[in-house]
């Protein structure tokens, strides 16, 4: 147990890195949860919202304008890849695979043909809390971009909840169906892609400000990372409400780190953190389908529509206008 009080040490540090690639979580929930659909543009518009924010703050552009410049440009790439799917009627796994390997040049373009490209001495966006210790392993530090990460995950909740946030759903969730109310399924796979991949640069952008240096070769892996994130994080915070299951994914991130600092500390190789990210999504996708997890969660569902049955069911002398009257009110008292 020699390694738990270096665990301990290092979990703010972890915890905020986390919260950093909670963003790119939430970008993969939209495509991996919402549209359903297996993009690996990911990979690529990280690495360019790295660089392309990278680029802005070191010739002197404010920080955050520097975050919206690698939105922009992570949203490009996600719109090309819906482009070539919808329009071009390429295979979306492949059609995001041929961007992300468009991007690796794309993004040693942004660098002016570096593979790294240090920040060193230029402002960031993590500047006023370094200056006032509030980072790098400081539990204040993790909690200011906690809050901010919710803010995020309000925003996106909220989004959802819009006539174009349900149209979003909708195509995701039944394209025909989605198509037969006039629901521009193609533009909303365009949306999604963009949307997911502009969060998913912003996340780069962030991680190379923290990082104090954009590497072209930061985003390989993500989509493993993302995936991490959504599916550790649902299994064990569920997604029976939308609020939930984004809140879930971005709770996920963090836990991913965490994870992964304990199997640092207690003598992982930092070569094995790629092998052990696989690992985890295995075991996250596995653990559901055991038969005890099973049992419990029929047990749960068998629970709820028992206790939901026992909400419109009175006595039988009244009359069934009055059990319904009553079913209703029994219900409102329970969300009360």
């Amino acid at each position: 147990m020699n390694f738990f009080p270096d665990f301990l040490t290092q979990l703010p540090g972890a915890t905020e890195l986390g919260l950093i690639y909670a963003v790119s979580a939430l970008g993969v929930y939209l495509t991996f949860r919402i549209l359903d659909f297996p993009d690996l543009t990911v990979d690529g518009s990280f690495t360019t919202g790295a660089a392309a924010g990278a680029v802005m703050v070191s010739q002197g552009v404010p920080p955050w304008i520097s975050l919206v410049v690698a939105f922009a440009a992570g949203a490009v790439a996600g719109s090309v890849t819906g482009l070539l799917h919808t329009k071009g009627k390429i295979n979306g796994l492949l059609a995001s695979i041929i961007v992300m390997i468009a991007l690796y040049s794309i993004n040693l373009h942004i660098m002016d043909n570096k593979a790294n490209l240090p920040l060193l001495l230029v402002d960031t966006v993590f500047t006023p809390l370094e200056a006032q210790g509030l980072l790098r392993n400081s539990w204040m530090g993790s909690l200011i971009l906690g809050l901010w990460v919710l803010l995020l995950c309000a925003v996106l909740v909220a989004f959802l909840h819009t006539r174009a946030g349900l149209s979003l759903r909708s195509t995701g969730d039944n394209e025909q169906m989605a198509g037969s109310f006039r629901v521009s399924t193609d533009g909303q796979k365009i949306i999604g892609l963009s949307l997911s991949n502009g969060m998913v640069a912003v996340s780069g952008a962030l991680m190379a400000q923290y990082n104090g240096a954009a590497d072209v070769t930061s985003g390989i892996g993500l989509i493993v990372i993302g995936l991490a994130s959504v599916i550790v994080g649902q299994a064990l915070f569920g997604q029976r409400h939308v609020w939930q299951a984004v809140v879930a994914a971005a709770a996920g991130a963090v836990i991913y780190r965490w994870v992964l600092q304990l199997a640092m500390a207690v003598g992982l190789p930092p070569q094995d953190l790629k092998l052990a990210s696989a690992v985890l999504v295995v075991a996250a996708l596995l653990l559901p389908r055991l038969s005890f997890i099973k049992q419990l969660r029929n047990n749960r569902a068998q629970r709820r529509r028992e206790e939901a049955l026992a909400g419109t069911i009175d006595v039988p002398t009244e009359q069934p206008a009055v059990a319904v009257a009553h079913g209703a009110e029994a219900k409102e008292s329970d969300r009360a």
